[in-house]
Formats: structure tokens, C-alpha cells, sequence
């Protein structure tokens, strides 16, 4: 059993809209293709072995147990690798849940789904899964540990932070949306203008000379000072000598830390005796030049938190301790610690495992015990010297017991240095008594503090410490995100999309749009290509000029990743007709449509799904979403827009050659057909389609009519502002037009518009993309054969995987056997068939050209038109 193909979904998808994280599986089962577990000797006892935390797995029985139920009974590995994949993640400390396997299309093969917290350590799961049920199969002995301990280390290098995951969790809770910026803790609130952005703790609004003074403890404190705010005595020293020279000054104890430091890295506190003073000037001195030498302060270690300028919570800390119980070693007692269940690796619960590193080494080592000594009862032992909960200390909620005198003060301060988010860490033996009564003291200003003791306290109550920093940085009623009109369909979707753009543009919007040509940030192409996936639609999102995205949505990146928002206030599905079927496992029309269906699943729920009520798979796609619908059609009878309508709906339909609105009984007219450009007098039906969406579109967003009107009637379509969508060329005698259709249905719409022309011959150039079916081909060449006089057959330059003959094959006997009449010629490069089809063009005829490369075709053929007026010229 092995892994043939795995896709890493980020936002709503094909497998599920409401699980955005998922891992896509093509599992190949190979000899497992026709056993179930019950047939696998002892299979269900090493499985549970391994992971007795399965029985909590309710499966489809939906009680503990049930998928050890199912292993019992039978089901499929596939299906096991499914639970291994979600449980590799429970025992690392990642939320995981959701799972689901399908058969594939191909026999012998299964499409296994599961949910993933951080992206790699989901990818590493998948792969870990089914070397461990390929092992458990052949009862083959495996060392779990390891991959726990690589999900682990995944786990700490890609997880937000409790700090960034509160913040996060607290804005998503709003409706805010959020991107992640790097692999780190820099994300991204909200979309577009009203973006802001978060590192941990630090903000947008967060001050860099404010940083910079809560990094220098030494200027700090002189500000402190200065403020009448109670610091200790202290100064800073670069070499031994001066060190003595403070020693001699202030005294012992003493706190000696580095200048620059931060999370209590390199500080040592209650120093009394000059070789252990010289021995903390060299740690401190590791991260950084000069050292802070202070007098050190009796009492607890206190952090109070401020948050634009508002005292929000305080917590007692307490560092990483154990206490003796006569007969067990330091280490024992360290490693019972570690078993409270509330502890984990880094920041994967409430508190960390302690370690005993070489700090705590040098702890014992000054009071001559090591690791395997025995306390004896009650002796409690502080094992590092600062308080901090990433080192395996604890925290006491104090919030409600803090005197006003302190918050006054820790508010003053987070002034005094700038801080919006301002943690102040304070020495004193009580913090209900008033700090300059209490004989305590300010040690430091934090910059960039830790929620973690706060939202998460060990003892106390939690604090939501995380909304007043939304409220700062998102006040209520201020917008986060950016209208966004997606749209999808296997026809008109690029047209629909730039005319949409257009219309947003003329409002007055800074608009953002994404086609199958590329990124435009305001009508400037930032990017070329293809960009119809994940993360185009990033891409727009993340633009800090943007206040309205109108993004196209294609089949290949809803399955490649899915889409790049979870919510957009219009989905439009223009159509579903057969395309891309036999590709990443989408085989049926109604599979394409449950790929569109994306789209409007994932409008929220005061936004509008726009569907094409002349499309059955399109229709249907009413029954599933869970916001209001608009329909638009071509036939203002059509019953299911009179029962739309009669229900008080929204519609937009073609009716006595006008565009027009149903609204209830109402019926509100934009514009005449013929006068719409797009429509080329009123001959080019598909885009009657396209406008009819745009139009429902702009009618949602709040649009005046004659706006709408304005801008369709100043959407004029040209090579330019429609590259490879009804580029018509009139020449002297002949015209040409120039088109990406590419598949059937594109095929039959060009031939819809040509049936109302009024020409003498009709010439087609037509190819098949080589990653389609052989039934795809053959249907190309059939409809080709009835629309066209005469056809050249080109090739493309990318054949993906076939050979020319398997291609021209089936497309010259689809023309052979709809229209034996029709002339076929074979020139495989598409310049020189283009040129062909110049050359040779009849008066009277029309050429169509369906192309790869639209821009060197558009370019060869305004060439071409160039030479023929200057001869019509000169003759």
C-alpha cells in the first residue's frame, strides 16, 4: 500500500467547505485491495497496542470505541490509515478530527481525507500512517516514538504560539479573517485596506522607538525614574573590573542580566558572592555586550499587562520548582512533575515539561547537589532562576487583587515608553499593597509580552487578553474585510469576472481582480499566467490598496489547494459543461459541479449565490448553500424562475431583447441588448449569459441602475481589456476572430454566434488539449465538422503526455463522421496555420481561430490586418 498522490488543501474544497485544512490522500491498496481488517491476523490487538488513544475514535458508530468496533468487524486500511493519520497528530499535540474515506474511480485504489492543525506535520502524518498500517499488516515491529518526536519538533517550528493563536482565535470568533504571512507568527487581520497585522504581540500600531527603549533596560529604568516610578538601583558594565566596581557600589544580592535580553535569557537573580557575579556576567554576555548588574528585590515575580493603555490582567509567577519528599531524587521528582498532564513540549499545553539544562545544572552545582540527590521532605527547590512559563514555571491569576496604585503605575509606564502592548514586570512581596509601600520594585518593560500566563494560568482564572488587543487594532464598527465576488464556471467565467472588475472600477473602488491572464491590483497586471488558484486570490487579499476583490475561481486550483478565502459575500457559477474530465480524479459532469459548487457554499450567509437557472447542475446547487440566491436566465418563462420570483427572489433575465431585473413583481430594465458591446449587436448569446451574472452582481453590491448600464455600455471588448474572448478583426474582405474555447461547449457558442452572421465560407482552427479524454477529442473534431466549412487542425505546443497521433486521431474521425463534405487540412503549428488561414481567406469568409497563445496570435493577426489596409490603401 503506497501513496500515488497527496494534496494539501488551505481553505474550502471539493472534500469539504467546512473543513479547510485537510489532507488529500490517492492511496494505492494493492494487495489489500480485496481484505478488510478482520481478515489480518491479530490486526485490531497491535492496532490498539500502538494507539490505545483510538478508543476515544467514534467512527461511524458515533460511540468511544467505534472505530475499533469497525477494525473488528472489517472495514479498510484505507480507512486506518485515516484514524492513524488524525491520532499521529493528537499524540504530537495538534487538534485533529475530522476524516473521511471515498473509493476511487480507478479499482484498487481509495481517496482517504483528514484534517490537519499546521500543514507539514498533517503532510509528515499521511506518510508516517501508512508505514505504520503497511507494518501493522505484516506484524512488523516499528519505533513510534520517533515520528511523535519529528510531529513534535513540526509541531514547535510551524504552530502559531499561544500568544498569536489567542489573537487569532479571538479575531476569527468576529468574523475576521486572517493569513498567515510567513511560516512564523506574522499574520495578516482582515483583508485588503483594512488589514493589520500581528507578530505574537507586537502590532501594527506597536511603535519601533518604543521597542527600541523596552529593549535597553538601562534607559528604561533612567525613564522610570525619572517618572517617580520605584526601580531598582543598578547600572551597566561591559568588563570584569567594572563589574567589581558595581558590586562594590550597590552590594549584594544581585540580579546580573544582559542589557538587550529578553524571556529571561542569560539572567541570573540573587546572586551573593563574587565568583557566581563573574560566572552570570559571562552567560549574560552571550546575548549581549553590555550587562545590567541591579540590586536584587525580595519577593514574587509579577507580571501586569497593559493594553492600549488600559491595565487588562496580572499573574504571579513562579519559576519551575519540585519539593522533596525524603526519598526521591531531584530528577525523579523533576520527571514526576513532567507527568502532570497540564504539562507538554514547548507550548503544546498549560505548562512546559521542565528540563534540567545547564542552568539548572549551575543551580545545583552552587548549592552542591546534582540530579540524583534527595531532598529532604518539604524542601522546596527553585530550578531556574527567572519565572518565565517556557522554562516550566507557573502562573497565578492576580488580576482582581492588583492595587489601583499599580494599575495607575503600569498604565503611566506603558505611556512613558509608547507600548500598545506593554508587559511590566514587577518584584514585590504583595501587589494588592501600593509598590512604594511594599518596598517592591519595576525589574523590566516588556515589548513584545507573553498572553500565555494570562490566557492560560495555572492557577486562577483565564483571561481574554486577547480581545482588547482586536478591539484596538479592529474598534466595533470598523470593516475588516473587503467585498469579494468570486466567480466560477467552465464557460464566460474570465468575461463575467473583467466585466465585473469594470463595473466595480467605475464606482470608484480600488479593485483587486484575478483571470486566467493574470493578477490586477487597480487595471496593472502584477502578475501573468494562469493565476486562478489559492494563492492569487492571496494575493489580492493581501494587497494593503484594495478595497473590492472580484476573483475568478477555476477547477484546477479548488483542487490543487481550494480556495484562498473561506468567505465571499457573491459566488457566481456561470455553467457546468464537460471539461478537464479524467483529471485529479473528477470523472462526471456532477463531479465538476460539486467542484464548482464551492463557490456559492462558501458565500456567507447575508451574501448571495448567482446561479444559471438554465443549467441543471447549476440550479441544483440552490439546494445546498446557506445563503439567498439570484437566479438569471436567458428565457424570462422559464418556470423556475416564475416560482423564484413569485417567492419574492431576485432575478436577471434576457427578455424582449433587454437586459432586465425581477424583483418580486417588479420588473426593473438595464439596457438594451444590441446596445451592449459585449453582446456584438446582440448576436454573441453567451455573453448575454455573462452579463446577465455581472449585472446581478453589481445590482447586489448596491449599484445604481444607470451605473450598471454605464458600464456595460463602456465595456468594449478587445484584444486589451478581453485577451482571448470575441477579439474580432474586420479586414477588407473578410473577418477573423480570435478565442481561448477550448473545449466543446465554448466550441458550440462561437458556432451559436456565427449561425447569425451572414457569411460566405466559415474556417476554423481548432486543437485539442492533450490531457483530455480520447471521447474529448472526437467530440471536438464531430462539432468542429458541423459548424465549419473547412477545418485546420493544429496542435498545441504542450501535448501533456500524448503524442501527436493520439491527438489528431480521434479529432480528424470526429469531422470524418459529422461532415465527410467538410475540407481538413493539418498544419500542427499554430503560427503557421494562422498564417495558412490568412493567406488563403475567401471575400466573404469568416476565420476563427481557438488559441493557445493568444497574445502572439492577436499579434500575428493585427500584422497580418496592417499589410491588407495599406494595399487597400495604395490601391
Amino acid at each position: 500500500m503506497n501513496i500515488i498522490d497527496l494534496r494539501i488543501m488551505r481553505g474550502p474544497n471539493y472534500w469539504s467547505v467546512k473543513h479547510p485544512k485537510l489532507v488529500v490522500l490517492k492511496l494505492a491498496l494493492e494487495g489489500q485491495s480485496q481484505k478488510l481488517t478482520n481478515e489480518a491476523p491479530h490486526f485490531l490487538a497491535r492496532l490498539q497496542k500502538m494507539f490505545p488513544g483510538m478508543q476515544s475514535h467514534r467512527a461511524a458508530e458515533g460511540v468511544e470505541g467505534g472505530f475499533f468496533k469497525a477494525v473488528e468487524e472489517g472495514t479498510t486500511f484505507g480507512h486506518v490509515v485515516q484514524h492513524i493519520g488524525l491520532e499521529l497528530q493528537t499524540m504530537a499535540g495538534m487538534e485533529s478530527g475530522y476524516g473521511r474515506c471515498y473509493p476511487a474511480h480507478e479499482e484498487g485504489h481509495m481517496m482517504v481525507v483528514f484534517s490537519y492543525q499546521e500543514e507539514r506535520a498533517g503532510e509528515y502524518a499521511a506518510y508516517a500512517a501508512v508505514r505504520i498500517t503497511n507494518a501493522l499488516i505484516n506484524a512488523e515491529k516499528y519505533k513510534l516514538s520517533d515520528d511523535i518526536h519529528r510531529l513534535h519538533e513540526i509541531r514547535e517550528d510551524e504552530y502559531f504560539g499561544p500568544s498569536t493563536y489567542s489573537i487569532v482565535s479571538e479575531a476569527v470568533s468576529r468574523g475576521i479573517p486572517y493569513i498567515r504571512l510567513n511560516r512564523h507568527s506574522l499574520i495578516q487581520l482582515g483583508y485588503g485596506v483594512h488589514q493589520k497585522r500581528i507578530q505574537a504581540t507586537m502590532t501594527c500600531k506597536t511603535a519601533c522607538f518604543a521597542v527600541e527603549i523596552a529593549g535597553d533596560k538601562d534607559a528604561t529604568k533612567a525613564i522610570l525614574d525619572e517618572a517617580g516610578i520605584p526601580v531598582p538601583k543598578g547600572t551597566t558594565v561591559s568588563s570584569q573590573e567594572e563589574l567589581k566596581r558595581a558590586i562594590n557600589w550597590l552590594g549584594y544580592p544581585l540580579v546580573v542580566k544582559p542589557l538587550d535580553g529578553n524571556h529571561g535569557k542569560g539572567a541570573t537573580i540573587n546572586i551573593s558572592n563574587l565568583k557566581d557575579a563573574q560566572r552570570a556576567f559571562t552567560e549574560a554576555r552571550k546575548f549581549s555586550q553590555r550587562v545590567m548588574v541591579e540590586q536584587f528585590i525580595e519577593g514574587f515575580d509579577f507580571r501586569m499587562l497593559v493594553i492600549n493603555g488600559k491595565f487588562v490582567a496580572a499573574a504571579k509567577r513562579t519559576p519551575a520548582m519540585v519539593t522533596g519528599d525524603g526519598t526521591s531524587t531531584i530528577k525523579q521528582l523533576i520527571d514526576k512533575e513532567n507527568k502532570d498532564p497540564r504539562r507538554g513540549i514547548g507550548h503544546e499545553k498549560v505548562l512546559t515539561r521542565i528540563k534540567i539544562d545547564k542552568h539548572t545544572r549551575s543551580i545545583l552545582k552552587s548549592m552542591n547537589l546534582t540530579s540524583q540527590s534527595v531532598l529532604p521532605a518539604g524542601m522546596p527547590l527553585y530550578l531556574k532562576s527567572t519565572a518565565n512559563i517556557s522554562t516550566g514555571g507557573t502562573a497565578t491569576d492576580v488580576t482582581d487583587l492588583v492595587d489601583p496604585y499599580n494599575i495607575l503605575m503600569a498604565e503611566r509606564i506603558a505611556g512613558l515608553i509608547g507600548l500598545d502592548v506593554c508587559g511590566i514586570d514587577v518584584m514585590t512581596t504583595d501587589i494588592a499593597i501600593p509598590l512604594n509601600e511594599g518596598r517592591g520594585a519595576v525589574l523590566e518593560v516588556n515589548a513584545a509580552p507573553g498572553f500565555r500566563m494570562h490566557i492560560s494560568p495555572t492557577f486562577g482564572l483565564p483571561r481574554n487578553v486577547a480581545e482588547p488587543v482586536v478591539d484596538m487594532l479592529f474598534p466595533h464598527g470598523k470593516p475588516a474585510r473587503v467585498p469579494i465576488i468570486a466567480v466560477t464556471g467552465t464557460n464566460g467565467k474570465t468575461t463575467t469576472t473583467r466585466l465585473i472588475a469594470h463595473m466595480v472600477k467605475r464606482k470608484g473602488y480600488q479593485v483587486g481582480y484575478t483571470t486566467t491572464e493574470g493578477i490586477y491590483i487597480q487595471d496593472k497586471m502584477l502578475e501573468k499566467g494562469d493565476t486562478t488558484g489559492s494563492y492569487s486570490a492571496e494575493f489580492v487579499l493581501k494587497d494593503p490598496t484594495v478595497n473590492f476583490a472580484v476573483l475568478e475561481c477555476a477547477r484546477g486550483g479548488l483542487l490543487r489547494s481550494g480556495l484562498g478565502f473561506e468567505q465571499c459575500d457573491i459566488g457566481i457559477v456561470t455553467n457546468v459543461s464537460s471539461d478537464h474530465l479524467g483529471l485529479r480524479d473528477i470523472h462526471t459532469l456532477e463531479d465538476l459541479a460539486k467542484v464548482k459548487a464551492v463557490i456559492p457554499k462558501s458565500v456567507n450567509k447575508d451574501g448571495f449565490a448567482v446561479l444559471n437557472a438554465d443549467d441543471d447542475l447549476v440550479y441544483a446547487m440552490a439546494k445546498e448553500v446557506e445563503c439567498k440566491v439570484a437566479f438569471f436566465s436567458m428565457d424570462e418563462n422559464n418556470p423556475r424562475i416564475l416560482k423564484h420570483i413569485a417567492k419574492g427572489g431576485l432575478a436577471a433575465v434576457y427578455e424582449n431583447g433587454y437586459i432586465s431585473i425581477f424583483k418580486n413583481s417588479y420588473k426593473i430594465r438595464i439596457d438594451r441588448v444590441a446596445d451592449v458591446p459585449l453582446t456584438f449587436g446582440g448576436k454573441a448569446k453567451f455573453n448575454i449569459e455573462n452579463i446577465l451574472a455581472a449585472t446581478l452582481a453589481g445590482y447586489i453590491s448596491h449599484f445604481e441602475v444607470e451605473d450598471i448600464k454605464t458600464s456595460l455600455r463602456t465595456f468594449i471588448p478587445s484584444p486589451s481589456k478581453t485577451p482571448g474572448r470575441m477579439n474580432l478583426f474586420k479586414f477588407p474582405n473578410f473577418e477573423v476572430l480570435v478565442d481561448y474555447a477550448h473545449n466543446v461547449g465554448g466550441l458550440k457558442a462561437i458556432g451559436q454566434y456565427m449561425d447569425a452572421l451572414e457569411v460566405t465560407k466559415k474556417v476554423g482552427i481548432i486543437a485539442a488539449v492533450g490531457d483530455r479524454r480520447l471521447e474529448d477529442f472526437y467530440e471536438i473534431g464531430q462539432v468542429a465538422g458541423q459548424i465549419f466549412d473547412e477545418v485546420i487542425v493544429r496542435l498545441d505546443s504542450d501535448l501533456r503526455g500524448r503524442t501527436a497521433e493520439e491527438i489528431m486521431g480521434p479529432v480528424l474521425q470526429g469531422i470524418e463522421d459529422a461532415a465527410p463534405h467538410v475540407t481538413v487540412r493539418q498544419i500542427p503549428e499554430e503560427m503557421r496555420a494562422i498564417a495558412f488561414a490568412l493567406e488563403h481567406a475567401e471575400p466573404g469568409s469568416f476565420v476563427a481561430i481557438f488559441t493557445e497563445d493568444v497574445h502572439e496570435s492577436v499579434k500575428m493577426v493585427e500584422s497580418f490586418k496592417v499589410i491588407q489596409d495599406r494595399k487597400v490603401f495604395v490601391e
